[in-house]
């Protein structure tokens, strides 16, 4: 009781600073009792700050602002306290569709880009290099084409968003694969190539691609046809087209979201490098340069430049839509029908998350720390993501707060540094010790039964899915999700450009949607169960356990097994690490439960 209660101080403490939005002096001074209490609470652990794959640097915990007060607090009303901080779109649910495989993203994104009339807008960490890049790239070429053949020629414009140091890698890389497009249609095509401003001077001079790459990245996932959105959190490669696993949601007519997520990849674009038809990069005029410029200046300009998007796209929606949870209005919708408006009444309401911490927008990780801290006992909370590597913030939320949480991960086979060269081959290795720590961290709280966690595993696959899943009490459907391209780890809250998206239905064709696929696709319906000791197919197809001596990882071990009298031979002493695994002991061997996407 004791130890969670330690885990559940710096919850206590959020509560607490959310309390005194009049008081910034006493706030600041407990925040900074909290962050201290939690480094004096590591220390007593020993914890590696190193397992947590981040600097050394403790950096401060932001104050989280707690929610006002609904007027309708049941359902899905609670959420309406997050338009306070972004815009809040309200749509129809028919407007929303999840899809399931890269296929089926890859096909519907060239399906859109053919018929795209007015504008496309793609925003990527990179774009690849293979045949199916290519084929991507040929359609832009094709629908330009058509643009400009056409007897009413349409003013098409296409804009692509890519990282500087990702989308510069190699010989052959981002930039050649586009230097075609722009040659033929300069006045119709743009490539921005965002440079974070924390890669300057002697540090980048010295540090070798790939390396540069760790300092920080645009991240941001959104791909956009005249009014249609994806939000995803693939990358524009081969493998995230055919056997790499991750999440899409389709807005289909939704001309407000769609507005909203072309002017913040404009913005952002505005604040890049553009490339140019010769292969070289020029600023916007009168920006300033993101690493040769002043850094403050740069990153004042960019949070201006971003967060006027975000404000005003907030005060018109609350202009357009002040009847999404209530209203003072005596407007029939047959009045709105003779009126001439024909979209059916929202039962969904979108909110775009961005997090950009080096221009000091945290939006995204005040509303995730909010979420969590606020979860009801008796809420569940599913999470996924295939780098584990939580925050410091987000761990303590898990460990201490009320809701039961269901964690899946990527197995090391399918993580997607698994087999590489180099440095990247122990990455892996890595995320599984971070694992390690964490369940020994569960079970020592004793929160082992609130706290689950499981690995996907896939013959063939990589596991790049990332999101969150709410659960309201009492209730076998999420109202809530997040999906977008963070991943809730380090990186993602400090370093890199993020967005995604909240999505709340209470629609229950949606809601059953959201949760056949998606984790119950990977986990719990159809293809894939739970598998415990009790179970006859207790040991999945590749086991993983980990042999520990005096606390420490003296290796990762593999034995491929069907069944468990194969692994009894091989002396292994197996447990599933879910639900109510004791504590390891040093000398123990043990398994993370693994969860086993059958093939379609």
């Amino acid at each position: 009781m004791a130890a969670a209660a330690a885990a559940a101080g710096p919850v206590f403490w959020r509560r607490l600073l959310g309390l005194l939005p009049g008081r910034p002096g006493l706030a600041a001074l407990l925040g900074r009792l909290s962050d201290r209490l939690g480094r004096n609470r590591d220390r007593r652990r020993r914890r590696a700050p190193w397992l947590l794959l981040a600097p050394l640097l403790s950096p401060a915990v932001p104050q989280v602002t707690s929610p006002p007060c609904c007027l309708c607090p049941e359902g899905v009303h609670r959420f309406q306290w997050i338009r306070n901080l972004v815009p809040e779109f309200g749509v129809s649910s028919s407007h929303v569709k999840v899809l399931s495989s890269p296929a089926e993203f890859f096909e519907l994104m060239k399906g859109q880009i053919k018929t795209a009339r007015r504008r496309v807008v793609m925003a990527s960490l990179y774009l690849g290099t293979g045949p199916l890049e290519q084929e991507l790239v040929d359609c832009l070429e094709s629908t330009l084409e058509k643009s400009l053949q056409a007897k009413f020629p349409s003013d098409l414009k296409v804009s692509i968003l890519l990282d500087f140091t990702r989308g510069s890698r190699g010989r052959k890389n981002s930039r050649t694969m586009l230097l075609p497009l722009l040659q033929r249609f300069p006045e119709q095509v743009r490539v921005s190539l965002f440079h974070t401003p924390n890669l300057r001077g002697l540090l980048r001079l010295l540090m070798p691609e790939r390396f540069n790459e760790t300092i920080g990245l645009q991240h941001i996932k959104v791909y956009l046809f005249d009014n249609n959105v994806i939000l995803s959190g693939a990358n524009l490669s081969d493998s995230y087209f055919t056997n790499r696993q991750d999440r899409y949601v389709f807005l289909q007519d939704c001309p407000e979201v769609a507005d909203f997520f072309s002017e913040l990849v404009d913005a952002v674009g505005d604040v890049s490098l553009q490339l140019q038809g010769d292969d070289t990069v020029q600023v916007v005029e009168g920006m300033v340069h993101p690493y040769e410029g002043d850094r403050a200046a740069y990153c004042e300009a960019a949070n201006k430049r971003v967060m006027d998007v975000i404000n005003s796209a907030r005060t018109r929606q609350q202009l357009l839509h002040t009847q999404t949870f209530h209203s003072d209005s005596l407007l029939t919708q047959e009045d709105a029908a003779a009126a001439g408006d024909r979209r059916p009444a929202p039962d969904t309401w979108i909110y775009p998350l961005i997090q950009m911490k080096p221009f000091e927008i945290q939006i995204d990780e005040i509303i995730t720390e909010t979420l969590l801290t606020e979860a009801e006992r008796g809420a569940r909370i599913y999470l996924t993501t295939g780098y584990f590597n939580l925050t410091q913030a987000y761990m303590d939320l898990v460990l201490g707060t009320r809701a039961e949480y269901q964690i899946l991960l990527a197995s090391p086979e399918v993580n997607g540094f698994f087999g590489a060269k180099g440095v990247a081959g122990a990455i892996p290795a890595a995320y599984v010790h971070i694992e390690r720590q964490f369940y020994r961290e569960v079970c020592s709280l004793g929160q082992q039964e609130r706290v689950q966690l499981q690995e996907y595993w896939r013959r063939g696959w990589t596991f790049h899915a990332k999101g969150l899943w709410l659960y309201l009490a009492g209730s076998s459907l999420p109202c809530l999700t997040l999906i977008g391209s963070p991943n809730f780890g380090y990186r993602s809250v400090h370093r890199d450009l993020e967005a995604q998206i909240a999505i709340v239905t209470e629609n229950r064709a949606l809601q059953q949607q959201l949760h056949q696929v998606g984790w119950g696709r990977w986990a719990f319906l159809g293809h894939g169960a739970p598998r415990g000791p009790s179970s006859p197919r207790a040991a999945p197809a590749l086991m993983f356990c980990w042999g520990l001596s005096g606390g420490r990882t003296t290796g990762v071990s593999c034995k491929a097994a069907s069944d468990r009298t194969d692994l009894h031979r091989a002396n292994l002493t197996v447990q599933l690490a879910w639900p109510s695994a004791p504590l390891p002991r040093p000398g123990d061997r043990f398994l993370l439960g693994m969860i086993e996407e059958k093939p379609e």
